[in-house]
């Protein structure tokens, strides 16, 4: 099963998924009941990968914090008015332990919906989570030393940080997980990554977890680094991830890693070993709506490109309808999916949500697709189903003045696709007023022909002559937030 250059992913909560099914079908619902008229759809999308997130056993201990805390609570019923106790499953994210959660279905409903996935050409990601555990994770009980330990005045001057449990050796003290900038997760124990008996140990669960799956995404995947872990824990650590996917990779070959990664670490992680790496700051750029810091990011090293995952929300974002405009969402996905790298597409984004679901909960409200969006998604995909855009060459276009003194070119971001004989051009006018600019186009051998250009994302078809579009280039007049996606055909193509 080949996975393409620049594939596509399609992240679903697991738990909300099945609950919304259930409550559809009036019963109990397991993985083995996703139709697969379900999993063909994604495949007919242009989807290579299912991110399912939420997949593992999550404990008692973590469900009881979600149950309890006031601050959470009071976001979970501005959300569900009529919010129960059964909504609230406690976070994915506090895992008791690598096997199926009970919820989903038996143990080998995992392997089977692996499998119904690889027979439609999807391959399964699933969640791995470095940095710390459920607070009744067997290991707690069974080695204590794998975690961080605290004294009690740590315990009494940041209580938010730790912890007070009974161990077999008698009381003890141990951190929850968190990051340098942040006060603890109250429903994890931290993990201490300078116990080389803790690193193998997670190798191993790392090499379990793998055989169960065809990708993992790495939660918070910098929160190992050395330098990361110093700075939080005041501990020296052994590098982590060089060893633990050099590890996977000689009993799983071709094995995939995702880091969700910020503070500009990407690059690290990447020549760590990760093949693909959150693009938090494209995101970020994207968001705050001005061209050039947007068009400067694509400047990138084009290997550093390839490995960056490109996103407008998922299960930590607020939801991309929500965040952008409506015509600035479609100029943004144009230019965040039809760049290269892993296109990240969460549940609800193609239908236009606006409400995030805390991770915490197995339930959302439900919420009227937008029709002008999906179809605006279908467009979307019906690009990403095309050999170039998966498997093509891709470029930064320049965009040059329209005529001296008119600066709105700067506005502009262009893109070029190739692949053997199939050529497109991306163009979005990332600007809330409308602006003109040339793209030259970077194919010499249109010199001399006449050239047809169609509009994917619309039903324009515009004939010019291939020496103008190499100079000045192809003029472009077009709205704030305007986008177009150009088949570029020849005479007799």
């Amino acid at each position: 099963m080949n996975t393409p250059r620049h594939p596509a992913l399609y992240e679903v909560n697991a738990r909300v998924l099945l609950r919304h099914l259930a409550r559809i079908a009036g019963r109990r619902l397991t993985l083995d009941d996703i139709p697969d008229s379900r999993l063909a759809e994604l495949a007919g999308c242009g989807f290579s990968w299912v991110y399912l997130m939420g997949a593992w056993e999550t404990g008692e201990a973590g469900r009881r914090v979600s149950r309890s805390n006031a601050q959470w609570l009071a976001g979970y019923r501005c959300l569900l008015p009529d919010l129960s106790e059964e909504d609230i499953c406690g976070s994915p994210f506090a895992v008791a332990g690598y096997f199926l959660h009970p919820d989903l279905g038996e143990p080998e409903a995992l392997p089977r919906f692996r499998e119904r996935l690889h027979r439609h050409g999807i391959r399964l990601m699933l969640d791995f989570v470095p940095n710390h555990t459920a607070p009744d994770h067997p290991w707690v009980q069974d080695r204590p030393d794998y975690y961080i330990h605290g004294t009690e005045e740590e315990l009494a001057r940041r209580p938010q940080e730790f912890i007070g449990v009974n161990l077999p050796g008698g009381p003890a003290v141990l951190a929850h997980g968190r990051d340098p900038y942040s006060g603890g997760w109250p429903d994890t124990l931290q993990l201490d990554y300078g116990n080389p008996a803790l690193q193998e140990a997670m190798i191993a669960e790392l090499q379990r977890v793998a055989g169960q799956c065809d990708g993992l995404r790495c939660d918070m995947a910098m929160l190992v680094l050395p330098e990361i872990f110093r700075r939080t824990w005041g501990r020296e650590t052994e590098p982590f991830w060089p060893r633990a996917i050099e590890s996977v990779h000689k009993e799983h070959p071709g094995f995939t890693f995702v880091a969700e990664v910020y503070w500009d670490l990407e690059w690290t992680l990447q020549q760590q070993g990760f093949d693909y790496t959150y693009d938090k700051r494209l995101y970020d750029r994207l968001r705050n709506g001005a061209a050039r810091p947007v068009r400067e990011h694509f400047r990138a090293d084009p290997e550093y490109q390839q490995k960056s995952v490109r996103f407008l929300e998922n299960h930590d974002e607020n939801r991309a309808a929500a965040v952008f405009p409506p015509d600035r969402h479609r100029a943004a996905a144009v230019l965040a999916f039809l760049c290269p790298g892993l296109r990240f597409i969460h549940r609800g984004q193609v239908s236009g949500r606006h409400k995030k679901i805390p991770v915490h909960l197995c339930r959302g409200p439900e919420e009227p697709a937008d029709p002008a969006i999906e179809e605006f998604y279908r467009q979307i995909f019906a690009c990403l189903r095309l050999p170039a855009f998966r498997n093509g060459e891709w470029r930064l276009l320049d965009c040059t003045p329209a005529w001296e003194g008119n600066p709105s070119h700067d506005g502009y971001i262009a893109f070029a696709w190739e692949r053997e004989e199939e050529r497109y051009i991306v163009a979005v006018n990332y600007a809330p007023d409308r602006g003109q600019c040339y793209v030259p186009l970077p194919w010499a051998d249109l010199a001399g022909k006449e050239v047809r250009l169609r509009d994917l994302m619309g039903e324009a078809t515009y004939d010019r002559d291939g020496e103008g579009l190499l100079s000045p280039g192809l003029y472009l007049d077009i709205p704030g937030w305007g986008r177009h996606v150009f088949e570029v055909a020849t005479e007799g193509e």
